[in-house]
């Protein structure tokens, strides 16, 4: 696995943010630079200044949307970048939104993933030099050839659905996803492994984008907080950021007031997992779904002594709370308290660590 940074576009923070973003990756060493495109910066103007105000950093521009620049345009646009840096420069293809397709550009979009599929066949070519004579139903490219020096670098699909997915398969060397939970990233990795056996292409590999906060305060969590209503609106909920003391959403929250809540849980490892769950979801007053089935399943699985009996229940409540979104995790919230290569420390798989049993080496 390997980690790389995207730059953030936070709409609501100056443009010039993402520059310093991109130097401090450099700087700590990180392989890989993904530069997407939204209300700011062209990438390919914003991936040439990086790579002159950074040292070695690997570079990933878009995904671009494939209903708003050519074939053509984006193959130049690497190899510009390629050429003007001497940067390993990738490209990733993505459908976009109607806001940014229709709306921003007035263009038409329509029968993505054969948009998609097409000018991932076009500028595969292009970039390994190729001349190229395509013509198809939704993209073409007749006659045309670099002027510059053939590009090798990844060429990655972002998938947002099954026909995506396919299409990752088919001519894709990495699919990209975007904030999705390691269940529906299995799923979507065996989506994928089987479309490409049936196009007879070895597995490209996964991108996934996440956000993630280093020791993150208010200004911190309320961007996640943001990007979060960002996404909420593409697939219809309208929502309104409202920040509450814990009090005070607690009241709403059981009062049935609040429809949607984003808020942390204390936990304490392994050993609290039957606690949390039988919290949330045994009809208590935070219990906000009161799924009979899941009831009747936790209530089960409480009094159950056969372990593997235990496991099943558990598993099969889960597994309804997970596909009904109940609730959804979003991130963990870590504590380190010791760390020291000095330090005879032995971990268990309950994750509570017995520092009366440490000893300095």
């Amino acid at each position: 696995m390997k980690f790389s940074v995207v730059t953030p576009l936070w709409q609501d923070r100056p443009a010039a943010e993402n520059l310093e973003v991109a130097i401090a990756a450099d700087r700590l060493g990180y392989p890989e630079l993904w530069i997407g495109e939204m209300a700011t910066y062209d990438a390919f103007a914003f991936a040439t200044a990086v790579g002159y105000n950074t040292q070695r950093i690997a570079l990933s521009i878009g995904p671009l949307a494939v209903g708003v620049r050519t074939p053509m345009t984006m193959a130049m646009g690497i190899a510009s970048v390629a050429d003007l840096t001497g940067r390993p420069t990738g490209l990733a293809l993505g459908a976009s939104s109607n806001v940014v397709v229709e709306h921003w550009h007035g263009r038409a979009r329509a029968r993505t993933a054969t948009q998609l599929d097409e000018t991932a066949q076009i500028v595969r070519g292009l970039l390994a030099g190729e001349k190229v004579d395509f013509s198809g139903e939704t993209a073409s490219c007749r006659g045309y050839r670099l002027r510059l020096a053939a590009v090798n670098g990844p060429l990655t699909v972002a998938a947002f659905g099954p026909a995506a997915v396919r299409v990752a398969a088919r001519r894709a060397d990495r699919m990209l996803l975007n904030m999705v939970t390691p269940a529906s990233l299995g799923r979507l990795r065996g989506d994928l492994a089987a479309a490409a056996e049936a196009a007879g292409r070895p597995v490209p590999k996964v991108a996934v984008w996440l956000s993630c906060a280093v020791d993150p305060e208010p200004a911190a969590i309320q961007q996640l907080l943001q990007a979060i209503v960002g996404y909420l609106a593409k697939v219809g909920v309208k929502a309104k950021l409202i920040q509450l003391q814990y009090s005070a959403m607690r009241e709403k929250f059981q009062g049935g007031k609040v429809q949607l809540a984003f808020w942390t849980w204390g936990s304490n490892s392994i050993n609290d997992i039957s606690a949390i769950i039988d919290y949330w979801f045994m009809h208590t007053t935070d219990d906000v779904a009161r799924d009979p089935k899941v009831l009747e399943l936790l209530t089960a699985a409480g009094g159950e002594m056969n372990v593997e009996k235990r496991k099943s229940l558990y598993k099969e409540a889960l597994q309804i709370i997970a596909s009904q979104a109940y609730t959804v995790p979003l991130f963990t919230w870590v504590s380190n308290y010791c760390f020291s290569s000095e330090l005879d420390f032995t971990p268990h798989s309950d994750e509570t660590p017995r520092f009366y049993s440490a000893k300095w080496k």
